[in-house]
This record gives structure tokens, sequence and C-alpha cells, in this order.
């Protein structure tokens, strides 16, 4: 979430930058109306419990008039129609707040969909055959490392079962990847897989991801990736800029309902609803500098993964 002080003082630039991310920028000038009626209800009900507590004062040790007990129980009654009113307002005013973007970069591109993004690096030679190869599924089911026909019937589309080289195979990829990350003075840690919806919020996966989420019967969700517990870990506590920044690496399962993916990817195992992963997280201090020198940081570590499994990609 935004400051609600950077917010007023740089409205415009967020309003841009809102709609570069195709976001109703309105949202911004309906925070700072709701910011306004928010502050002016929360300085009434401070000057009425104010006056309460100095009628009070005034009071002790005496016999109130009847004038007296007139004017408390004005007041009183003017702080009962008030508080409910700043309650509803401040809840309208937290709702908001959620929904207004962060800014990207200044160097980051835009676009309508994955065809505005750029290519800035790319790493190794995607193989090239004589030959029409056989798919990734096609070669597992072969050597009987998969099976996706009984999984299906059990679990539902996109569901699969990995067998015997697959899985120790997945597992070896797993631990080397969390070894690394502790190598590089990351912290492991496992997580926990259910979390409430303030973890959700605070990561800002809600509101906009809740219908990529299965929610249980209790109200929490199923993290759809490790980061989610791992930023809300140190979550209410002031961090001290001495100790920055932490470093962790969690390793988990992760849970996508992949809604809105009718038709794509339904081949293999690629967009599916459960997968294990490990993911890196840094906390560190608020400077557009220095967390971009980390997230280049933290972005060569999963280069030099890739390149250690001779995997090519690009970025």
């Amino acid at each position: 979430m935004l400051d609600i002080k950077f917010i007023r003082e740089n409205a415009e630039t967020l309003k841009k930058a809102i709609t570069d991310k195709q976001l109703n920028p309105n949202i911004v000038d309906e925070v700072l109306r709701v910011d306004e009626n928010r502050r002016d209800l929360m300085g009434q009900v401070q000057e009425v419990r104010s006056q309460i507590n100095s009628h009070a004062e005034k009071l002790k040790g005496g016999k109130p008039s009847d004038s007296d007990i007139a004017i408390g129980r004005d007041l009183r009654e003017k702080l009962k129609d008030l508080e409910p009113r700043l309650t509803q307002v401040e809840k309208a005013y937290f709702d908001l707040m959620y929904q207004v973007a962060n800014p990207a970069a200044d160097d980051v591109p835009f676009g309508k969909d994955d065809t505005g993004n750029k290519e800035v690096k790319k790493w190794g030679e995607i193989p090239k055959f004589d030959f029409k190869p056989k798919t990734h599924d096609e070669i597992m089911e072969d050597l009987d490392l998969l099976d996706t026909k009984r999984a299906v019937r059990i679990g539902g589309s996109r569901s699969f079962f990995t067998k015997n080289d697959a899985v120790l195979l997945e597992y070896a990829v797993l631990t080397y990847a969390l070894k690394m990350m502790i190598f590089k003075g990351f912290t492991p840690m496992t997580v926990p897989w259910m979390v409430n919806d303030d973890a959700m919020w605070g990561t800002g996966y809600f509101p906009w991801g809740q219908q990529d989420h299965y929610q249980t019967q209790d109200g929490q969700s199923l993290i759809g990736t490790a980061e989610v517990s791992l930023t809300a870990y140190r979550k209410d506590e002031v961090l001290n800029e001495k100790d920055l920044p932490i470093k962790m690496v969690g390793i988990s399962p992760c849970f996508r309902r992949e809604v809105g993916t009718y038709g794509k990817d339904t081949k293999g195992i690629f967009r599916i609803h459960q997968f294990n992963k490990v993911e890196q997280v840094v906390y560190t201090v608020a400077d557009e500098e220095i967390t971009r020198k980390m997230h280049d940081e933290m972005l060569g570590y999963a280069e030099e993964l890739l390149q250690a499994l001779k995997l090519p990609y690009h970025v």
C-alpha cells in the first residue's frame, strides 16, 4: 500500500502510472476525496472526545447541574453519531487504498498485452532438430515418468502424477536451487501454505487476484507462491535499517486456479494447478537505486541457476 502523503503529493504522476497499467486512474481522485472526508471526521471525533474529557474533568468532585448533565449527554450522542460514520469511511478508505497500483520504474515498457514485452537479453541456443521432436509430456509418458490420464480422473483438468526418476529429478533441482541460495546468504524457510486475508491484501495479491486463488471454508487462501508468506513474515513489525537487507528463500507447494486460461497450454504440465517452487524474497530500504540493485542481483541468481542447468532463456 502506498503512503497517502505520497498519493497526495504525486496524484498526477500516479494517474499516469495507473493508466499505463490499464487500470482506472479515477481511483486516485476517489481516494483523495475519501481521505479528505476521513480526516475531517477524525478531527471531529477527536474534538468531541476532548470536550467529553474536559467536561468530565470540570465536574470532578462536584454535583452536576441539569445543564451539565444535558451537555454531557449531548456530547456523548454526538460522538455516538460520529464514530460509526468514521468507521464506515475508514473502511471505504482502506478498500480504495489497496486498489492504488504502485508506479513502475521509469524504464519499464508498457503494452496492451504480452506483445508489448521487450527482450533485453537471452542466453543459450534452443536446440534445432532435423525431425519433429516429441513434446515433453510424450517423452515422459513413454519413459513412465508421467501419468495425466489417471490424474485427470482424480483431480480434474491440469492434474498430473510424476513417477520414478521424474520425482527424483524434481527434488534434486529444488534441493540444488535451495542450497545455491543458502550459499548466496539467504535464510532457508518452509512457510505456511494457507494464509489469512491480510497476508494476501498486504502483499498485493488481493483484491485483483482473488479469483485466481483457492479459498477455504475457514476464510484462508492457499498460496500461489511462498512470496506471500515470506513477505508477510515480519508484518506489523518495525525493522531497523541497519539490519537490512534481510534475505530469505522459501520452498513450498504453490496453488493456482488458472482462471481465465481456458484453452491455453492445455497439453503437458506447463499451466497447472499445483507445483513446487523455490522463491527468493528480500526486505530492503525503500530506495529505488538500492531496490533496483537488489532486483538485478536476484535476477542474476535466477540466471545463474538456469545456466548451471544449461537451459536457454530470455529476459
